[in-house]
């Protein structure tokens, strides 16, 4: 990058040599105008005169192939991946990324740059003149502030299509208020405003990005969202400086000691096979009373001959679930349905099903998808800090200000 830094800055130093040039008086004494010369860059390299050619990496195609195919020896192409393998290992090109070749603009067209693109913002530079040598880079990123409104008819996914943005930010705003509103109670009539980053790069946008802030409607109550960092990380607070997002209890129970943790291989001390264990194995003994870590509702309760035994699974939000197996027995009044609170007794540790002896196996899923429990940041609920109210009180005026102008 430093060198596309130096052409960068070089081009603005000859550019303002131009300016000074144009006031020259000639031998008539007549004032002479230099038009500005506007030159074309593409990863730090004036291409005014050069040959561009694109491509995509193929199926079971190699750095070497590309390069042959393009006029350039095996000796450069050696000394080429040797050079490159604390920058970039060729081993890793990936199938459909894109690649460029940049070349002398004649009959040889002889290549000068070879461009291969990582992802949309990243690249690697290898330059194949004289003193070859290979470079990381990084396009301009850009950030422009965005917005979007909608109205539920059926579902949010479609009222955020309809407003014709991206599908996946319904799931970007399910998660800012994943603990404040049911998004499988949606109403008909229900309504969002939405400011994001929109994402451009070279100019041009590529993606959706972060939720600054947010107005959303829900069967009449008004819940706001706004994004602000503290002490170096950020969090979605309401108007009035309180989180969104509720902790979880750190383990569901208190326990003696972690027998299993959560792995894709585990060898079943009952079945004598490996198989995954996607939860964590709390021993403890007999009876020990087992609490939910958060608020939600249970969505299973029942038996598995073959595996968890007597076991419950509550849905905390669209985003979060938890499962609690081998109970010994439940709490009284457990029943699918029924809403739970942070720290509720729901059951009892036992060693029903498949289980050598009294433990609680707990597991945790986020969209569906099992994690490890031990991973699994809890979400901060602290308020925003008083040293911080000033800063955090201006941003929600500011933003206040642009959601009343966005109008149902």
């Amino acid at each position: 990058m430093k060198k596309g830094l130096y052409i960068v800055i070089s081009l603005i130093l000859a550019l303002s040599a131009c300016s000074v040039d144009s006031n020259k008086k000639g031998d008539t004494g007549a004032e002479v105008k230099t038009p500005r010369q506007v030159h074309k860059i593409i990863y730090g390299i004036v291409i005014d005169s050069l040959s561009v050619d694109t491509g995509v990496i193929k199926k079971n195609e190699f750095l070497s192939d590309i390069l042959l195919k393009h006029g350039v020896d095996y000796g450069t192409i050696d000394k080429l991946v040797r050079t490159s393998k604390k920058v970039f290992d060729v081993r890793k090109i990936k199938r459909g990324n894109r690649y460029i070749f940049i070349s002398q603009n004649d009959s040889v067209k002889k290549p000068l740059y070879f461009v291969y693109e990582i992802n949309r913002s990243d690249y690697v530079l290898y330059h194949l003149t004289d003193s070859i040598y290979v470079e990381k880079g990084k396009k301009n990123i850009e950030y422009k502030e965005k917005a979007f409104k909608g109205t539920i008819k059926s579902s949010l996914w479609n009222a955020v299509r309809d407003a014709g943005v991206e599908g996946y930010m319904a799931n970007k705003l399910s998660d800012v208020y994943a603990w404040t509103i049911d998004f499988f109670a949606l109403k008909k009539g229900d309504k969002f405003k939405v400011i994001y980053d929109k994402v451009y790069i070279d100019g041009k946008p590529v993606a959706s990005g972060k939720i600054k802030a947010s107005l959303f409607r829900h069967q009449g109550h008004d819940y706001y969202a706004f994004y602000f960092v503290q002490n170096g990380e950020g969090d979605y607070f309401d108007e009035e400086g309180n989180s969104l997002e509720r902790t979880f209890l750190k383990a569901p129970l208190k326990y003696s000691r972690i027998s299993s943790r959560f792995t894709e291989s585990r060898y079943h001390p009952v079945l004598k096979i490996r198989r995954p264990h996607h939860g964590v194995d709390y021993a403890a003994p007999e009876g020990t009373p087992v609490h939910s870590v958060g608020d939600g509702v249970i969505i299973k309760k029942g038996y598995q001959r073959r595996g968890g035994g007597n076991y419950l699974k509550i849905k905390h939000n669209g985003t979060y679930t938890t499962s609690y197996m081998h109970l010994r027995a439940f709490a009284k009044g457990m029943k699918v349905g029924k809403h739970v609170k942070q720290g509720e007794l729901i059951g009892y540790v036992g060693h029903t099903g498949l289980a050598t002896g009294p433990h609680l196996d707990f597991r945790f899923y986020i969209h569906g998808r099992p994690v490890d429990p031990l991973k699994v940041k809890s979400p901060p609920a602290k308020p925003v800090d008083k040293k911080n109210r000033p800063e955090f009180d201006s941003l929600v005026r500011s933003y206040m200000q642009v959601l009343d102008t966005i109008r149902f």
